[in-house]
Parts: C-alpha cells; sequence; structure tokens
C-alpha cells in the first residue's frame, strides 16, 4: 500500500518484460505459434472497488498487464491471447478459484472446470487449422420469430418490442446479423410456403431482411435434404455448417444425418444466443478482408450461377464473366488469406497438407521454394485469393507440397491459370520438371485425376491410391488458360 506510482510501473515492466522475453524467444528459436492465457481477477479485493481503478490494487494491475497483452498480440500475428479473464466471468469466479484445489493439489484452476478450459482453448487452435464452421443454416418458425407465420399471419408474429418474447426474438436476429459480419453465411431450412417465409422474414419488426441469406429453403421437403442441397449450393461439406431449429426431432434427424455438423441444443429463445456462442462454432483467429466480404462473394456466384442458365456453350458462359487474374510470388497483404484457404479447404487439396501463416511466411522466404497465388475478379465481383501452390525446388525438379482451390471458383478454368503462372516461375529458375501429389482423403476424391487434365503423366500409384504425376516445362509451353484475362499482370 505504500508504493508510489513509479514503484507501480516498474513492477509492471518488470512482469510484462519477462513474458515477452519468453515470446520473443519462443518466435525466435522455433517461428511457431503462441497462445498465451491472460490473467483472471484475483479472488479477493483487498481495497474492494476501489481495486478497479487504484492503482495499487491487484485488479488494476492485472488488467494492465492484461491490457498490455493484448496490445502485443494486436502488433504480432503469430501471437494468440486465450482470454481467461472473460472465460472465468462467465464461469464464476469463485468457482474457477475454489481454494481446495489450490491447496488439496496445487491446482491454479478448479478441476471441475477444467474440461471448459480445455474447451475454450481447443476452439483456438480449431480456428487456427480451419476446422470452424462456416455457415448457419437456420429454421424460421419459433426460431427466428414466435408463432408460425402460415397459421397466425405476419401481423400476429412475436418480434419487435411489443413483448419480453418478441424481443428476445428481435435480439436473436440481431446476433445472427453481426456473425454476418464476420462471414458466417446465413440459410434458411424451413418447412413452410416460400412466400409465407419472405413475409416473416420481412417483418416491419425484424432485423434480418431477405438479402441477408444466401439460400432460402422453404418448403415441405424433408429439413436434412435440404440441409444438404445447402451445402452443395455452397460447396461447403455438411460439417461446416450449424444447423439452429427450435425442434428436437428435427435436429436429431440432422445431426444423426451428417454427424460432423453442428447441432446445438436450443430451449428458451433468450437463451439462443448464449448457447450458440459458447459452442465455438466461430471462433475468429484471424480475420481478412475475404471474411468480411464472403456474403456478397457467394451472393455473386449464386448470380454467376444464374448466368450460367443462358448460355448453352458452356465456355461463352465463361467468357461472358470477363474474369481477371492476378497471380504470382505469396505477398505480404494476403498471408493472412492465404494461410486461412490451406486450412479450409478439404475437397481441392491434393496433398492434404496445412501450413500456419508462420509457415506460410517461411516457404514464401525460402529460396528453394516457388510460391504461386491466384486472385480472381469478374463482373459479378471480387473472389479475392482462391488458388494457392507451393513447390519445393531440388535441382531440375519442383515438387508440389501444396495445391489448393476454393471451391467456389471450380470449373472457371482457374486450374489453368494456376499452371501457366507456375510453368512461367518454373522457367525462370531452369526447372525442367514438375512432380505432382495426390494423397486420398475422404474429402478429396473430386481431385484425384486433377493432374490429368492438365497434361501430366501419371508416373506411380500404391495400394492406397497415393498417385505421383509428372509434367516436362518445355521452352515452347503453351499457355491453357484462354478465359482468364492477365493483362497487366504477372502471366
Amino acid at each position: 500500500m505504500t508504493d508510489g506510482p513509479e514503484a507501480v510501473a516498474t513492477l509492471l515492466d518488470e512482469e510484462f518484460q519477462h513474458m515477452r522475453e519468453v515470446w520473443e524467444n519462443l518466435k525466435e528459436q522455433y517461428g511457431c505459434i503462441v497462445i498465451q492465457n491472460n490473467y483472471e481477477n484475483p479472488p479477493t479485493r483487498l481495497l474492494g472497488n476501489r481495486e478497479a481503478f487504484d492503482m495499487r490494487g491487484r485488479v488494476s494491475f492485472i488488467r494492465e498487464l492484461n491490457r498490455r497483452m493484448a496490445d502485443y498480440a494486436s502488433e504480432n500475428p503469430k501471437f494468440y491471447i486465450h482470454d481467461i479473464e472473460y472465460l472465468s466471468s462467465c464461469l464464476g469466479l469463485d468457482r474457477w478459484a475454489d481454494p481446495f484445489y489450490w491447496h488439496m493439489y496445487k491446482y491454479a484452476l478448479a478441476v471441475p472446470l477444467i474440461p471448459d478450459f480445455c474447451f475454450s482453448l481447443s476452439n483456438m487452435i480449431k480456428s487456427l487449422y480451419g476446422k470452424n464452421k462456416k455457415a448457419l443454416v437456420l429454421d424460421l418458425d419459433n426460431t427466428l420469430w414466435g408463432g408460425v407465420v402460415g397459421d397466425d399471419g405476419p401481423e400476429n408474429l412475436e418480434i419487435g418490442q411489443e413483448t419480453s418474447v418478441g424481443q428476445a426474438y428481435t435480439e436473436f436476429q440481431r446476433f445472427l446479423k453481426d456473425y454476418k459480419q464476420i462471414g458466417v453465411l446465413l440459410n434458411v431450412d424451413s418447412k413452410n410456403e416460400y412466400d409465407n417465409a419472405i413475409t416473416g422474414i420481412e417483418h416491419p419488426d425484424g432485423v434480418l431482411r431477405q438479402d441477408d441469406f444466401i439460400c432460402i429453403k422453404a418448403n415441405w421437403d424433408p429439413k436434412d435434404l435440404n440441409f444438404e442441397e445447402i451445402a452443395k449450393e455452397l460447396n461447403l461439406l455438411p460439417e461446416s455448417l450449424v444447423f439452429v431449429d427450435d425442434n428436437p426431432a428435427e435436429r436429431e434427424i440432422v445431426r444423426s444425418s451428417f454427424p460432423g455438423a453442428g447441432v446445438p441444443e436450443l430451449e428458451k429463445v433468450e437463451d439462443y444466443p448464449l448457447v450458440i456462442d459458447r459452442s465455438g462454432f466461430f471462433e475468429v483467429t484471424t480475420l481478412s478482408e475475404d471474411d468480411l466480404k464472403r456474403t456478397e462473394m457467394y451472393r455473386a456466384n449464386m448470380q454467376r450461377s444464374q448466368e450460367q442458365k443462358r448460355y448453352t456453350d458452356y465456355r461463352d458462359f465463361l467468357r461472358s464473366l470477363e474474369m481477371h487474374g492476378e497471380g504470382g510470388a505469396f505477398q505480404p497483404v494476403y498471408m493472412s488469406r492465404i494461410a486461412q484457404l490451406t486450412n479450409k479447404s478439404n475437397q481441392f487439396n491434393l496433398t492434404t497438407k496445412r501450413y500456419t501463416q508462420a509457415e506460410i511466411e517461411e516457404a514464401n522466404a525460402d529460396p528453394n521454394r516457388i510460391t504461386v497465388y491466384g486472385k480472381l475478379t469478374d463482373k459479378f465481383g471480387d473472389n479475392g485469393v482462391v488458388s494457392v501452390v507451393i513447390g519445393r525446388v531440388e535441382g531440375s525438379v519442383c515438387h508440389i507440397e501444396l495445391w489448393i482451390m476454393s471451391c467456389r471458383v471450380l470449373k472457371r478454368d482457374m486450374e489453368y491459370f494456376m499452371l501457366d503462372q507456375l510453368v512461367a516461375e518454373c522457367q525462370k529458375r531452369g526447372v525442367s520438371e514438375i512432380c505432382g501429389y495426390y494423397y486420398p482423403t475422404l474429402k478429396n476424391g473430386m481431385v484425384k485425376e486433377f493432374y490429368g487434365t492438365l497434361g501430366f503423366t501419371k508416373e506411380s500409384e500404391d495400394a492406397d491410391g497415393n498417385t505421383c504425376w509428372r509434367f516436362s516445362v518445355r521452352d515452347d509451353y503453351t499457355k491453357k488458360n484462354t478465359v482468364i484475362d492477365t493483362e497487366g499482370g504477372t502471366n
């Protein structure tokens, strides 16, 4: 209690500098991602509520340390905060810091809460490796509003500020709209007449509107079939989706049909946001520009699908898109998105490898590696970075360690654009041969013959279906891309 401002500042500096040295040493020696717990509040307060602002209070001291950690995290992309200050407050600080477990076992965290801690941490790790969910599939009646729009009529739905229940539904819709801002795709799967569904969605007291959704399936088909159809239209695997429905029978059908899908248990509407939040489906470890624009990108994809129906000749359709490609070695501005793409791509991933952002940066800096990114725009909008290739050069051979592509640009000839980019880089390096590899998984069967379609020759295949392909880099190589404009690019 006798410490003055300078003494407190010195203690803070010493404590933070000690931690900083640990993080910097880890960065220097391993170049790895670091996940650091911040500090929970102390279990007792000598100064009572004054602890929050008095420089000598432990609460004040800990909050300042946490703020410095947060500042460090904002400046270091390979460093993340596991926010146990928030987690402990949610679970209850008295339970979190139960002194029995410290005195009995020297556990700083109460044993019953260790699973909650581990679950929170695992959500961060899953997110870093692209295992979080990507979309919500939402029921309507008694999920987005109270009542049944087909029976009660839109004017009698419970939503808005008139009743406590209506307020809860409004808050839930606002919660979902916030998720849209970070790139979570919103979709509807409802047993309803389509026109009735739209009148409910457009209720004047509602927060969500029709254009907030990518897919709206409002019909009398089984919900699991609609759920699967939505996954196909989004070019996502069913396990990337979260099904939100007030009906336990519908939840069980989807849960049993698609074991990897997220299906939270819902009871009271006022708890819907909390249940979804605590499930950790959409943990954010990185947030790229592409994330912020994802809904617009997918909506543009739907427009492209409609455009395609106007053409009998598919090549004419591709030319009508007025596509422009940008490519070359990885650029710093795209590193986050490239790392994201390597971890989220399951179907178009030939070697099944995953990379952290640190590993992506190391590959780009390695003189013995070739890195190529591909960005695609067209008349409907910017698709962002959609394809990545990493090759390891050994002598005159480039071994492809990674070739991935976003499923939202399948059948756009982006693979030919990327091959042209790769060949051009190989020619600069004096590489005369490219070796491509395919390692089968339950999810990437669609690219089993990918190299063959590009003109590679299969060299070998083992009993597990792993294949090796070769391609000769000739001086008179003819570019394979004919529909993606590269004027002003690097091709």
